[in-house]
């Protein structure tokens, strides 16, 4: 059986990478008891994969991995074995099984939603224009036909337009941004690049601690054309 994974990663757990996310499970799952599948060969390996894995300095509270097992327990206690092995900073919210049909989560991921917020240096340092000019300025640039920045990859930098990847943009009125910004292996954009944006656009310099990000849910297409669904409702829950 094909298991879907929703957990979380915040707190200190910024600081990790995801190989540690995938040995911290790994060890997680083995502590916990449950009969996960391993492969064949001469070195057999847990069958487990992450989606979407995040950079460090970001938290998440919808992080996902498939994962196969050759049996299970209930829905409530595979999540309350996982939970009660693990770190609350990294509770394990919910689990699926999927369909034959499913495509594994990092070929589904199409879309991730953010919250941003001021750090204590950043409402120090820029308060001020985040109160007053950032609104004005993230509508202009949502409204904007184009937004072409320079884009670096591994072996190259290359101009891109990000405008189509910005789902939804808009300042809220508790101080805090969020983002529905276009993820996954084919098209990505981090929203360090579109608050680096905005502050080019404001001749502010981005300063990375300046922001808490958090990932607020991953997604993928739903069956609805131009909608999108949280990768866990790909599987049912009910087991």
């Amino acid at each position: 059986m094909k298991v879907r994974v929703k957990y979380a990663k915040t707190g200190p757990l910024k600081f990790i990478s995801h190989l540690d996310v995938m040995r911290y499970f790994q060890k997680s799952i083995r502590r916990a008891g449950l009969d996960i599948a391993y492969s064949t060969g001469l070195s057999p390996h847990q069958v487990i994969s992450f989606a979407a894995p995040m950079p460090l300095m970001l938290t998440s509270e919808a992080e996902y991995f498939d994962a196969e097992f050759n049996s299970l327990p209930s829905h409530d206690a595979f999540v309350a074995r996982l939970n009660e092995v693990g770190t609350p900073y990294m509770a394990v919210h919910d689990a699926a099984i999927l369909p034959d049909r499913a495509l594994n989560s990092m070929a589904a991921v199409t879309a991730s939603s953010y919250q941003i917020t001021l750090t204590g240096k950043g409402r120090t340092e820029i308060g001020k224009a985040w109160e007053e000019q950032f609104p004005d300025k993230m509508l202009e640039l949502f409204n904007a036909g184009e937004i072409v920045v320079v884009k670096k990859t591994k072996t190259r930098e290359e101009p891109t337009d990000i405008r189509p990847m910005i789902h939804e943009l808009e300042y809220r009125i508790d101080g805090s941004v969020y983002m529905l910004l276009a993820a996954g292996s084919k098209v990505n954009l981090r929203p360090e690049q579109v608050l680096s944006e905005v502050c080019r656009r404001l001749d502010i310099t981005y300063d990375r601690f300046h922001y808490d990000i958090l990932r607020l849910e991953t997604y993928m297409d739903a069956e609805e054309p131009g909608r999108f669904a949280a990768l866990i409702e790909a599987g049912d829950r009910s087991f």
